[in-house]
């Protein structure tokens, strides 16, 4: 296979497809990205973009990964797939992509299920088991444990932090058994993140174990999620212009994946990254300066990040240069009380149900169009299912979200985690005894 994946770090060689996935971080700590992407000609940018889904999703998959025979890529796109994301147009001119009908209810599992699958093709024949780490703020971790539930040769451990998740989100993969255990940190995301990271720069831990990463820090992750931009801009009506797409933002995999999309032929507008509290990117893309500090609570959890990793992929995709990253993309921050007044607003004027990731993108999209004048379509993605943050939404638009039945039979089932102190010497001894 060609070398052709290199790390943001800039000291590690180039490696290949398998190296890439397997060490997820590269020797010099960074993160790998393909060194450069397939040029799409017209025809067949034409044709990914007229092709039903996820038939589109394998023509790019087929583009993006030529090292893997074009019936397997096939085989694996189609099954890890085969639920619908559709574009749903709340008022004119303002769309969301519906990204959670995946068995968890959330956008990640269209990365984790891809994966998951080329995992297992990648891996054939490996010596012992493959250790999976994913480190979660809020869905990564379900959508890491389902992808991986009972595939042979692996098992899974997610990190999460205690009491910060909603408790439809913890069900789904605390209640799982098997081949995956999940961690309680008693701290932040950040914490866990930090964990996760320190892990995988112990070469001998790393070897020994065969530990790999489910974050969007992982390049299977990130590749597979490139593919639903397209889907979206497929489903505008005919003859709109180019969207400008509102991302709600947590560790950057998501824009990541839409810059990725951009430069392989989507035709994209601008981005927002819209945040929470935790606004450390719209407060470079307004200074010029980046600043990471730890994370708050939100009630948008899943974006409670005070250290994005995938900034710097974004960065990389720059050259470095901060100012074009500036003319791209728009910044945005949300409160907890706009984000309430936004799911309660919408719901009274459209009868549609945002959960609050989605309503932070929503009310981006909103300000946004009113502080620029423009008129362009705007699709915010919608990352996960109202129910799992019931809590929150219910009370907002005074009634019930119904329970689709999967997640009803998850929350009837016992939670099982095992305690861990917010320390990396405490994850290495679980995993050296595990």
């Amino acid at each position: 296979m060609k070398k052709r994946f290199v790390s943001t770090g800039g000291e590690a060689p180039p490696v290949e497809l398998r190296s890439a996935l397997f060490q997820a971080l590269a020797p010099d700590g960074g993160l790998y990205l393909p060194r450069e992407l397939p040029t799409l000609s017209s025809g067949a940018l034409k044709g990914i973009l007229e092709a039903p889904w996820p038939g589109g999703a394998v023509e790019l998959a087929k583009n993006l990964l030529p090292e893997i025979p074009p019936a397997t890529l096939e085989g694996i796109v189609r099954e890890a797939l085969s639920f619908p994301v559709p574009l749903i147009e709340v008022e004119p001119g303002r769309f969301i992509l519906e990204l959670f009908h995946g068995p968890t209810l959330a956008f990640k599992d269209v990365g984790a299920r891809f994966m998951a699958r080329l995992f297992s093709f990648l891996d054939e024949g490996g010596v012992g088991p493959l250790t999976i780490l994913a480190a979660t703020s809020g869905d990564t971790g379900s959508a890491v444990a389902q992808a991986f539930l009972g595939v042979p040769g692996t098992r899974v451990a997610v990190l999460f932090p205690e009491g910060k998740v909603s408790p439809v989100q913890e069900c789904q993969f605390t209640t799982l058994g098997n081949n995956v255990q999940a961690l309680s940190v008693a701290g932040t995301f950040d914490d866990c993140q930090r964990m996760v990271k320190a892990a995988f720069t112990d070469t001998r831990l790393t070897r020994r174990l065969r530990l790999t990463s489910a974050n969007s820090i992982n390049l299977g992750r990130l590749l597979p999620q490139s593919f639903y931009y397209f889907h979206a801009v497929a489903q505008l009506p005919q003859g709109s212009a180019p969207p400008t797409f509102v991302v709600p933002s947590g560790n950057f995999g998501n824009l990541t994946a839409g810059l990725l999309a951009q430069r392989l032929g989507a035709p994209v507008a601008s981005f927002v990254a819209a945040t929470n509290a935790n606004d450390v990117v719209p407060e470079f893309l307004e200074s010029g300066l980046y600043e990471p500090r730890p994370s708050v609570a939100t009630i948008s959890n899943a974006m409670d990040v005070g250290d994005p990793s995938n900034f710097e992929r974004i960065r990389h995709l720059f050259d470095g240069d901060d100012a074009a990253i500036r003319e791209q993309i728009r910044g945005f921050r949300c409160s907890d009380a706009e984000t309430r007044e936004t799911i309660r607003s919408v719901f009274r004027r459209t009868g549609y149900i945002l959960d609050p990731h989605t309503a932070v993108g929503y009310r981006a999209l909103e300000e946004t169009r009113q502080r620029s004048g423009e008129n362009l379509p705007g699709i915010v993605l919608a990352t996960a299912h109202p129910v799992k943050f019931r809590e929150h939404v219910e009370p907002l638009i005074d009634q019930a979200i119904p329970v689709p039945p999967r997640l009803a039979e998850c929350l009837e089932r016992p939670r099982r985690s095992l305690p861990l102190p917010p320390k990396e010497e405490a994850l290495r001894g679980f995993l050296e005894s595990w």
